[in-house]
C-alpha cells in the first residue's frame, strides 16, 4: 500500500503556451550543515574523537608521575633532596632522549614506535616503586627514573596528527592547537590533585601504578587509531628541526618561557608558606592554570588575522605586563587573595602564547619531521621549567618570595626580547607577501 507523501506536488500554471511547474518544496544538498562551534568542527573528521580520547587519558598521567615520586621517595627514605633528585635525573634524561624517539616516530610512524617505547618506560616506573618499596640502594632510584625517559610527548603526537589533518586549513589548525593547549593546562592540573589524593589517601606508590596504567590505556587507544596518523617520513637527507631557518631563536623563546612556569610555582608556593598557608598555594597556583585553559579556548574560537609571528609579539608583551601583576599584588598587599586574582589574570596571556608559538614551530619544522619539531619545543619548555624553578628557588632562599615574584616577568620579557630581535622579524617580512 503506497504510503502518504510529506512532499508537496509541483504548481502547475500556463503561460500562453507554455507550462510552468514550479517546486517550492525546501533543497537539501545531501549533507549535513557544518556546526558553528569551531571546536565540534575539529571532530567531525574521522578518528579523530577517538585518538583525542586516547590523547588526554595518556596525558593526564605526565601531571603525576613526579609529584607521584616525591611523595613516595620522599615518604620512604625522609629525603626531599633525594626525592627531587631523582625527579630532575628523569627530566634531564627526557630532554636528552626524547628528541630521538621523535626522530624515530618520523621515521617508522607512531604506532610502531610510541607503544613500544611507552612499555619500554612502564618498566622503569614499576621499577621505581619495587625499588622503594623494597628499600633498594639509592643509586637504583636514578636508574629506574632515567628509563623512563623513553616516554613519547602524548602532546606532541596529537599536534602533528592536528598538522597532518588540517595542513591546508589554517583556522582549523589554529583552533586544535588551542584545544591542545587546553587539554595541557587541563591535565597538568587536574594530574597532581590526583596523585597526592592517591599517594596519601590509598598508598604511597598508588600515584605512580595509577598513573602508569592509563598512559598504557590511553597509548594504546591512541596509537589503534591509525588513519590519522602522519605517513611515515624516511627522507634521511631532510634538514633537521633544531636547523631549520627561525627555529632556535623560537626554542630559545620557549625555553624563557618555560622559566615563567618554573620561577612562578616554586615563588609562589615559598610565598604562601611565609604567609603560613603553604596548604592553599595548590589552589592559587590552580587559578593560574584555569584562567589560561579559559583563555586558550577562547583564542581559538577566534579567528586571529595578520602573520603568526606578530601576533606571537603581542601573546609575549601582553604576557610580560600581565606577570607582573602578581609581583605587585605581593609586593603592595602581601596577601594571599590579593595574589589569587592576580595569578588569574597572569594566566590569560600564556595559552594564547603558547598557542601561536606552537603554530609557529608546525611551520617552520621540515616536511617529515613534525613529531621532531614538536618534541623538540616540549623539550625546551621543559628545560625551561627546570631552569625557572632552579632560580627561583635561589632568589627565594636567598632574597625572599616577593623579590621572587620578579624572575617571571623578567623571564617573560626575556621571550619578548628574543622575538623581537631574531625570529619575529624575520618571519614578518618573509609572511607579510604569504597567505593566512
Amino acid at each position: 500500500m503506497p504510503q502518504p507523501s510529506s512532499r508537496r506536488p509541483p504548481l502547475l500554471t500556463v503561460t500562453q503556451d507554455t507550462l510552468v511547474a514550479a517546486d517550492f518544496t525546501p533543497r537539501t544538498t545531501g549533507r549535513a550543515p557544518a556546526p558553528r562551534n569551531p571546536y565540534r568542527r575539529l571532530f567531525t573528521h574521522p578518528g579523530t574523537r577517538a585518538f583525542t580520547i586516547g590523547n588526554l587519558i595518556a596525558r593526564l598521567p605526565i601531571g603525576m608521575f613526579s609529584v607521584s615520586a616525591v611523595i613516595m621517595i620522599a615518604g620512604s627514605r625522609g629525603s626531599y633532596a633525594l626525592a627531587g633528585a631523582v625527579t630532575a635525573t628523569g627530566l634531564v634524561a627526557t630532554a636528552a632522549v626524547a628528541p630521538w624517539v621523535a626522530r624515530l616516530v618520523d621515521r617508522h610512524g607512531q604506532a610502531r614506535v610510541a607503544l613500544p617505547a611507552t612499555l619500554f618506560a612502564l618498566l622503569g616506573s614499576v621499577a621505581l616503586v619495587l625499588c622503594v618499596h623494597y628499600d633498594a640502594p639509592g643509586w637504583t632510584l636514578f636508574a629506574a627514573q632515567a628509563a623512563t625517559a623513553t616516554t613519547p610527548n602524548i602532546g606532541g603526537l596529537s599536534r602533528a596528527r592536528w598538522a597532518h589533518l588540517f595542513l591546508d586549513a589554517p583556522d582549523a589548525l589554529h583552533t586544535a592547537n588551542s584545544f591542545e593547549q587546553a587539554a595541557d593546562e587541563l591535565c597538568y592540573l587536574l594530574g597532581p590533585v590526583l596523585a597526592a589524593f592517591l599517594c596519601t589517601r590509598l598508598f604511597p606508590e598508588a600515584g605512580t601504578l595509577a598513573g602508569a596504567f592509563l598512559l598504557l590505556t590511553g597509548m594504546l587507544i591512541f596509537t589503534s587509531r591509525r588513519a590519522t596518523e602522519p605517513p611515515p617520513s624516511r627522507r634521511p637527507g631532510t634538514r633537521p628541526p633544531l636547523r631549520a631557518p627561525g627555529m632556535p631563536p623560537l626554542l630559545l623563546g620557549l625555553l624563557a618561557t618555560g622559566a615563567v612556569f618554573g620561577a612562578m610555582e616554586v615563588v609562589t608556593v615559598a610565598f604562601a608558606d611565609a604567609q603560613g598557608h603553604k596548604a592553599a598555594a595548590g589552589p592559587v597556583l590552580a587559578l593560574q592554570a584555569a584562567g589560561s585553559c579559559a583563555a586558550g579556548l577562547l583564542y581559538g574560537a577566534l579567528r586571529p588575522s595578520g602573520p603568526a609571528e606578530r601576533r606571537y609579539v603581542w601573546c609575549l608583551a601582553a604576557m610580560t605586563a600581565l606577570m607582573t601583576l602578581p609581583m605587585l599584588a605581593a609586593r603592595t598587599t602581601g596577601s594571599l587573595v590579593a595574589l589569587a586574582p592576580a595569578l588569574l589574570l597572569a594566566g590569560m596571556a600564556t595559552a594564547p602564547t603558547m598557542v601561536t608559538a606552537m603554530l609557529l614551530v608546525q611551520r617552520r619544522t621540515p616536511e617529515g619531521r613534525s613529531n621532531e619539531g614538536m618534541t623538540l619545543a616540549v623539550t625546551a619548555l621543559l628545560g625551561g621549567v627546570a631552569c625557572g624553578s632552579a632560580i627561583g628557588g635561589w632568589a627565594v632562599e636567598h632574597l625572599s618570595p616577593t623579590a621572587g615574584f620578579a624572575l617571571p616577568a623578567t623571564a617573560a620579557g626575556l621571550a619578548l626580547a628574543i622575538a623581537l630581535g631574531h625570529g619575529a622579524v624575520e618571519g614578518i617580512r618573509t609572511d607579510s607577501c604569504a597567505p593566512h
